[in-house]
């Protein structure tokens, strides 16, 4: 896939699946704007990449920071053409009789806030230029309860929603909306995962989780017409087909 000339804002793009996909599409040739709340990391990964790298430090649960960030990305390379919507928390992990309002309150202004953001931002730009893509890191817990996840699953579960939403007002604007649930990422969020113990993700093996390059490179294929078939739904990396198609296996 050659994003020569084409533009992606990538949000939690400090490290993880972020940072894997900053890489694997300026390795395709497309600009990245690089947008997390940790300025030293952006930064450096920015200064890694190089001129097609821009960091935006940024709160993706403040709506006014994102819209920044979109104009900042527009007038920095003179367009927005894909939007990752990747920023997201689980902690803290906890069972919901137990739960801090607000905590479990600033998992949503994230997990989900953040990706309305990022979608309410971008689509005006979008539209106006005749289309993009605005994809979306799902997860298995928007389509089922998971102990002590409440805050994860309800934000996921809305997300996927959101994705649909943009799909049915948007798809005739040009703008190609469509979810990736990757499962199980061996990232920090697993780390936190395993750290609390709690219920069967946290006791499964770390060398049962793919690494962070491979929903990296399942974005880069979703930006072509070959994921045209998912448009306003999502793509898992548990089917082996996918897996195929994106050439991981």
């Amino acid at each position: 896939m050659n994003m020569t000339g084409k533009t992606v804002m990538i949000t939690g793009a400090s490290r993880g699946i972020g940072a894997a996909a900053a890489r694997i599409f300026a390795d395709a040739g497309a600009n990245v704007a690089l947008v997390a709340r940790s300025q030293d990391a952006i930064a450096g990964l920015a200064q890694e990449i190089g001129d097609a790298a821009l960091a935006i430090p940024c709160d993706v649960s403040r709506y006014w920071e994102v819209e920044a960030a979109v104009n900042a990305t527009v007038k920095t390379f003179g367009g927005l053409d894909v939007l990752i919507n990747n920023a997201g928390v689980i902690e803290p992990i906890s069972h919901l009789s137990a739960a801090d309002p607000e905590a479990w309150g600033h998992v949503i202004d994230i997990n989900l806030k953040g990706v309305f953001n990022g979608m309410r931002a971008a689509l005006p730009v979008m539209e106006s230029a005749g289309g993009g893509s605005i994809l979306t890191i799902s997860s298995g817990a928007a389509h089922g309860p998971v102990e002590a996840w409440s805050h994860y699953c309800a934000s996921k579960a809305a997300v996927a929603m959101l994705t649909r939403c943009v799909d049915l007002e948007s798809a005739d604007k040009g703008i190609r909306a469509i979810g990736l649930s990757p499962g199980t990422v061996a990232t920090e969020m697993q780390r936190e995962i395993k750290a609390s113990g709690v219920n069967p993700v946290s006791q499964l093996d770390w060398d049962v989780h793919i690494p962070a390059d491979w929903p990296a490179r399942a974005l880069l294929w979703m930006c072509s017409a070959d994921a045209n078939d998912w448009l306003g739904r999502e793509i898992s990396l548990r089917d082996e087909d996918i897996r195929k198609q994106v050439g991981l296996i």
